[in-house]
Parts: C-alpha cells; sequence; structure tokens
C-alpha cells in the first residue's frame, strides 16, 4: 500500500515524569504563547506562498521552510500538551522530538488544486477538529470544546493514568498520536507542502500500531463501493433497524444486569446470556456500520455472523469478581473515549455521504476510521455488557501489525531524516 509522504514518526518510549505531567499545562504556557504569536504570522507567509504557487507551480524556498517548521512545532506542542510526548519542545520546530513528521521538499503542484486548496481543505479540516482539534484554526475558534475530539478526551484521561502509573497507556499514546499526526497531514496540505490530500487510514499515516489480544475483534471485508440510491436514503431506509434496535437495547440492557450477578456468583456469565449479549453486540457493529456507510449491505436483524464490517467475539470465560462489582465506574473513562468515537463516526457519515453520492464509493480513510471507532465501541459494549473483563484498547490499529524479523527496529529513530531539510 502506497505511503502518504506526510508521516508520523513516532519514537516515544511511553515513560512520563509525573512531576511534569502535574504542571503540564503550566510548563506549556511559554509556549502557548509563541505559538499564538507564531500563528499570526502564519498567513503573512501561507497568501504569499500560495500566489506564488500559482505563479511558478512551485512553493517558494523561504516561505516552505517557515511553513513547514510551524506544522512540526504544531505537532511538537500539540504531543506535549496531550501527553503523547514527554520531552520538553524546542522553540524552533527542528525535527527529531519523539513525536514528528516527515515533510515533503518543495515540489511542483497542480495550479487548479492550489487555487481551490482552502475550498478543498475544508473536509479535512472538520475531520481534523474531531480528531485533534489542534493548530490554530482549533485553538482561534475554540471548537474543540464543543468537539471533544479524540486527542484531547485521551489526553485528558492520560494526565491521570500518568500520575498513577509514571507511563501513559500505549493505547491511549497512539490514538493521541494518531490525531496529531492527522492533523499534520492537514495543515501540511492546507499550506501548500504537499498536494497529497490527507488520510484518515491508520495503516497509511504512522507506525504500525500495536493491537493486543482482545475477544472483541474487527473483521473487515468491505470493498468501498457503495449503492447511491441506498446511500442517498440512508436513514430512511435504516429505519426499522433504528426501531428494532432500541427495543434490543432495552432487554439487553436487562440481561445485562442479570449476567452481571451471574458473574459476581459462578465468575463467568451464563452461556445463554453471552449468546444473547453477543449477538446484540454484533448487531449494534452492524447497523453502526450500515448507518455510517461503513459498509454498504443491508443488515440482518440477528446479529448473525458475515457482514462485511464484523466482530469476533471468543466463548464465555472467567471474569473478575472484583471488576465486575465495579463495572460501571471502570467503564467511564471508556465510554468518554467512544463518545469522542462517536463525534468523528458523525463526520465519517457526512463527509462519506457527499463522496459515495459522486464516486460511488466510500474512501478508504474514513472507511477505516469509521472501522476502527465501530472496534472499539463493540469492545465498549461487551464490557459494560458483562460479555468479557478485557478492557476496551483505544489504540488506532484496525488489525495486528504484519510480523516483522526479529531483528527488526521497534520504532524509528529518534531523530529521522528530515526530507525538507534535506533538500535545503
Amino acid at each position: 500500500m502506497e505511503q502518504h509522504p506526510v508521516r508520523l514518526v513516532l519514537a516515544d518510549d511511553l515513560r512520563r515524569s509525573r512531576l511534569t505531567v502535574f504542571f503540564r499545562l503550566l510548563l506549556s504556557l511559554p509556549h502557548v504563547i509563541w505559538f499564538l504569536l507564531w500563528a499570526l504570522l502564519v498567513p503573512f507567509a501561507a497568501v504569499p506562498n500560495w500566489l506564488f504557487m500559482l505563479v511558478a507551480g512551485r512553493p517558494a524556498k523561504p516561505l516552505h521552510r517557515f511553513l513547514a517548521a510551524y506544522v512540526r512545532y504544531s505537532t511538537h506542542l500539540a504531543s506535549y500538551l496531550l501527553l503523547a510526548g514527554n520531552l520538553f519542545p524546542g522553540f524552533t520546530g527542528k525535527p527529531g522530538y519523539p513525536v514528528d513528521v516527515t515533510l515533503e521538499p518543495p515540489l511542483r503542484q497542480g495550479r487548479w488544486r492550489t487555487l481551490l486548496r482552502g475550498l478543498l481543505a475544508l473536509p479535512a479540516l472538520m475531520l481534523s477538529l474531531s480528531l485533534a482539534a489542534l493548530g490554530a484554526f482549533g485553538l482561534f475558534t475554540g471548537l474543540w470544546l464543543i468537539v471533544g475530539s479524540l486527542a484531547v478526551t485521551c489526553g485528558f484521561l492520560a494526565w491521570f493514568a500518568a500520575l498513577a502509573l509514571g507511563r501513559i497507556p500505549r493505547g491511549l499514546r497512539d490514538l493521541i498520536a494518531y490525531g496529531i499526526g492527522y492533523s499534520g497531514q492537514t495543515y501540511a496540505y492546507l499550506f501548500l507542502l504537499t498536494d497529497r490530500y490527507p488520510s484518515a487510514d491508520p495503516e497509511r499515516l504512522g507506525p504500525a500500531w500495536e493491537l493486543p489480544d482482545h475477544p472483541v475483534r474487527l473483521e473487515l471485508v468491505d470493498d468501498g463501493r457503495r449503492s447511491r440510491l441506498t446511500v442517498f436514503f440512508r436513514l430512511l431506509v435504516a429505519l426499522p433497524h433504528i426501531v428494532w434496535a432500541t427495543l434490543w437495547g432495552v432487554l439487553a440492557l436487562l440481561a445485562a444486569l442479570v449476567n452481571g450477578l451471574v458473574t459476581l456468583i459462578r465468575g463467568r456469565s451464563a452461556i445463554s446470556l453471552h449468546r444473547f449479549l453477543t449477538a446484540y453486540v454484533r448487531y449494534s457493529a452492524h447497523l453502526t456500520a450500515f448507518v455510517c456507510l461503513v459498509a454498504n449491505p443491508f443488515p440482518g436483524f440477528t446479529g448473525a455472523r458475515g457482514y462485511p464490517v464484523d466482530v469476533s467475539i471468543g466463548a464465555s470465560e472467567r471474569q473478575s469478581r472484583w471488576i465486575t462489582l465495579f463495572r460501571v465506574f471502570l467503564a467511564l473513562p471508556a465510554l468518554f473515549v467512544a463518545s469522542a468515537f462517536g463525534g468523528a463516526l458523525f463526520l465519517v457519515a457526512l463527509l462519506g455521504w457527499f463522496a459515495a453520492l459522486v464516486t460511488g464509493r466510500m474512501p478508504l480513510g474514513l472507511r477505516n476510521l469509521g472501522a476502527l471507532a465501530i472496534r472499539y465501541l463493540a469492545q465498549v459494549n461487551a464490557y459494560w455488557l458483562v460479555v468479557t473483563d478485557h478492557y476496551p484498547y483505544a489504540g488506532p490499529a484496525l488489525r495486528p501489525p504484519a510480523p516483522r524479523d526479529e531483528d527488526a527496529t521497534l520504532a524509528p529513530p529518534a531523530h529521522p531524516p528530515d526530507a525538507e531539510a534535506a533538500a535545503a
């Protein structure tokens, strides 16, 4: 699969200093002031660079360097603020921070795409607000307070985890980095550092994300094709399912309460209740995929296996009685993340609706982001419905990474080569 030229570089070891975590916002204050001052200068570089591109067909090298440094610096600062990185970042946007982005050297770009760049970037900016809500656009509008982006939500939860553990959970760190990486791609596209459109596909954005073993696993066989007719009337077509899902949801909640009591006594779910609840979790995943255009076929009403965007769920197994007793409280962080994923799913459906009507296909990045959200939501449902006591994994992996040689490096080098710097 061809990789995007603006890629996330991740060389963080997950360890965090409790002292700097506790005072992270205070320590970041000089950077925030500097960032806002720098952001005020960006239009005076971006507009002349846009005009130069229209005339010459390529960016002006000094302006390209300035804007590239700004995008890298935004990435470093966002990573530090949201605990994806632990080191105090520099003020110049120099490559080498543990969470960084690679950028292209100044290259020729199409004039038509350059002329319409601001308009073309709007969908990506909307999605960036949902995933990261950072950069000048997010800070100046304050929309991250409304959107509740994935990265900001995970950063908030990571603050408590890092104070307690002295390290950040890998799933939260990876999801924060994923959102920041997409924001980096978006601003690189907007500022004419590349003419490749941002891709929300986790497999094209960063490293091979880790995916621990979990009883609830994603099964994705969708081919991306969409029927324009059913896309146009998707909500109307899904109305019977929405009614059925509401009724089944009430029964599932009652079954989960009974199953919780059974698990407290026996240490495992009742087999009949486990089957009923797993069918509901699968059905919810199918319906979400259909409504949000992550899949095309009309789903069945029973949660049977075989849908193009499906989840496999393991058999009933022993569960901790302590986890079962405090399940409602333990599930709260996962529900916060699930809510943020819901905002991303809304934009996947909205943007995908227009794209599918025009092209007859769901863009791969949107489809995979939607599948990622469905995988996490299914794990959350399975957890709080007492189907499993394995905690939902927030990392942006769709499937386990491909096997690597034993001597392969586990992370990119701490100071990756930067194409733009090398060209300069």
